[in-house]
């Protein structure tokens, strides 16, 4: 039986996306050990793309209103791109503290059943 999943986000700077994790974003989490955080995540969902090649995955982000929260990680310091309207959802990429980037929308799709 599948209980869950785990993401992994790969960081040149972990400690600092680490913070960004738990103290600008409040995602709870446990310590398993010398600082390693593991994060506890909203609800989430899964779609399978076409593409040319097999291997690459993507993280985002999903958000009820993505003006209001850009708002709230300018005010924390952490930049955005302007937001970007496409048929499935307004989309913004998150500057994380390590320099990586995160993608952050809110959907225009359905939600399932028990999603925020």
């Amino acid at each position: 039986m599948i209980t869950g999943a785990h993401v992994i986000i790969s960081s040149t700077a972990p400690d600092k996306d680490r913070a960004f994790f738990r103290d600008v974003l409040g995602f709870g989490h446990i310590d398993a050990g010398e600082g390693w955080l593991i994060f506890q995540l909203p609800p989430a969902e899964l779609a399978v793309h076409p593409a040319q090649k097999n291997g690459f995955h993507e993280f985002y982000l999903q958000c009820d209103d993505v003006v209001s929260q850009i708002a709230a990680l300018h005010s924390a310091g952490i930049a955005c791109t302007p937001v970007q309207s496409l048929s499935w959802g307004l989309l913004t990429r998150i500057t994380l503290p390590g320099g990586g980037e995160l993608g952050m929308y809110q959907p225009r799709h359905a939600l399932i059943e028990g999603e925020q």
